[in-house]
């Protein structure tokens, strides 16, 4: 840097060379202070590449607050350099300059906030279901994996029922959450039957209250009339904390 020449007022001139604002007086002499000094083309060059950064990104919108918060700050600066012979050029391409630097920072945090939550994987939930004194010797296993809402049930020893019966499979939630649910907070996610031992494997969707554990309390699974099972008038066989 020149030694006669002040940081701030040279960041103006650069700004104002990046973004084409400076007359040929001014060009001219930011070419002779390029020629006197070489280390000034460096800082070109990174304010440059922020630029062309900016431009490269998908527009985002900041939030009002935000983008009033981003004008105000250089606006406020830039008007305590008002005692130099040709600041309003600078200003203007200092406060575009800064503004555009800003988008692009928020840009980029907001990109990295969508990429971390697009690719955070949710752990998988395990149900172990066990009988009630209707069917003390079956037992169930509920895997869900709450990504893709998919899930694999296995149930052994469960008694076989008589035509016009079917098991139905509940998903218990907690009474607030925001989901349709019947008047025992649960929601029907499947009906099965088993093979004469009792015996069942069944996949199938599940409810996207899965893709936030804390909403489910348990899972059941009932005896149901065949042509409504979702009535939900069925008492427990088998049952399971998560």
């Amino acid at each position: 840097m020149p030694p006669s020449m002040s940081s701030e007022h040279l960041q103006l001139l650069i700004a104002g060379y990046v973004l084409g604002d400076l007359d040929p007086a001014e060009a001219a002499e930011f070419e002779r202070l390029l020629d006197q000094n070489p280390a000034i083309a460096q800082e070109v060059e990174e304010m440059q590449q922020a630029l062309e950064l900016t431009y490269d990104l998908p527009e985002v919108v900041p939030p009002a607050h935000l983008r009033s918060k981003i004008l105000s700050t250089p606006v406020s600066r830039v008007r305590t350099r008002r005692s130099m012979p040709w600041s309003p050029i600078f200003n203007v391409a200092a406060a575009g300059l800064i503004l555009a630097l800003g988008i692009n920072n928020y840009t980029l945090r907001q990109s990295l906030l969508q990429s971390q939550s697009e690719n955070r994987q949710l752990t998988a939930m395990v149900f172990a279901l066990q009988g009630t004194e209707r069917a003390r010797m079956a037992s169930a296993k509920f895997e869900v994996d709450p990504n893709t809402l998919e899930a694999r049930l296995v149930v052994q020893n469960l008694p076989p029922l008589p035509p016009g019966k079917v098991y139905a499979l509940w998903t218990v939630l907690k009474p607030d959450a925001p989901f349709t649910m019947d008047n025992q907070n649960a929601i029907l996610t499947v009906s099965f039957t088993v093979d004469a031992q009792g015996n069942a494997i069944e996949s199938m969707p599940v409810p996207k209250a899965y893709r936030n554990g804390e909403m489910v309390t348990r899972v059941a699974v009932t005896a149901e009339d065949a042509a409504a099972p979702q009535r939900h008038q069925g008492k427990a066989v088998l049952t399971s904390e998560l």
